[in-house]
């Protein structure tokens, strides 16, 4: 089994609850790697017997940080009309909740569709391109094969102010995997975090919340295969202790196949 399909494994409790474990292979440096948890949410209720549809919105809120061990998801479809899903998942771990999310499944039909978001022009094939060294990186890190064209962590933390926290990358799973909506959901978590980039200082962070859009459908998914996808990022605002983070990740043929923006917290 694939490590990222072993971290997002559940099995039935009862109706509405899983049990699931964190893996070492995603770790990070407290608890597990955010997008994993946002992978097995959204499992929850893809692999839910009343689940109707597509997802198309996933918004994660984390309550606090995982603990290593077992936790159990309670996932209910709390209204469904004629063509979207509205879910209620929570995740907790003993009598604590440890994040929440609201997830929309939808069924998709042909109609007017026209791009409007445009992918980074002229992107360097990814082979030619070196990866990223995850040596000295939380275990989550060497779990994606990133490939920077432009602002990757900084190789130096000398306090120097950057002008910018853009980046721009090839990214995929590593061992290679074909991309679900799962996969697409914890590919959305993978920028490093926008602080980092601008401030080049080494402070406290983590996600607070995470909202992903899916702008792919399974056949798109299906066709892009275990590919890389170009993904991009930057920060809008850093402001007394929370910045935010907005990014879009491509097919290699320049469909946008997701769109996400997070809010994280940071300390001095």
């Amino acid at each position: 089994m694939h490590p990222f399909d072993t971290a997002i494994a559940l099995t039935t409790v009862d109706a509405h609850c899983s049990r699931g474990a964190t893996t070492s292979a995603y770790a990070n440096m407290v608890g597990p790697f955010g997008g994993t948890t946002a992978a097995v949410l959204l499992n929850a209720a893809l692999r839910h017997a009343e689940r109707r549809g597509e997802p198309v919105a996933l918004t994660v809120n984390y309550a606090s940080a995982l603990a290593d061990g077992a936790f159990e998801i309670d996932a209910r479809a709390v209204r469904t009309n004629r063509s979207t899903q509205h879910w209620i998942l929570q995740l907790r771990q003993g009598d604590d909740v440890a994040a929440t999310a609201t997830a929309v499944f939808a069924t998709r039909r042909e109609t007017w569709s026209a791009p409007e978001a445009t992918a980074p022009a002229d992107p360097p094939a990814p082979d030619t391109l070196a990866r990223q060294d995850p040596t000295r990186r939380p275990p989550w890190v060497q779990r994606y094969d990133m490939r920077f064209i432009d602002g990757g962590m900084p190789t130096r933390f000398d306090g120097a102010e950057h002008p910018h926290s853009h980046s721009c990358l090839w990214v995929r799973d590593d061992p290679p995997r074909p991309i679900d909506f799962a996969s697409l959901a914890a590919l959305c978590d993978t920028f490093f975090p926008r602080v980092y980039l601008r401030r080049r200082k080494i402070v406290p962070i983590g996600t607070v919340s995470l909202t992903t859009y899916f702008h792919a459908d399974t056949a798109m998914l299906a066709a892009h295969g275990a590919q890389p996808v170009l993904a991009s990022a930057h920060g809008l605002n850093f402001r007394n202790g929370y910045c935010d983070q907005r990014g879009e990740l491509w097919s290699a043929r320049r469909e946008l196949l997701a769109s996400t923006q997070q809010v994280m917290y940071y300390r001095e």
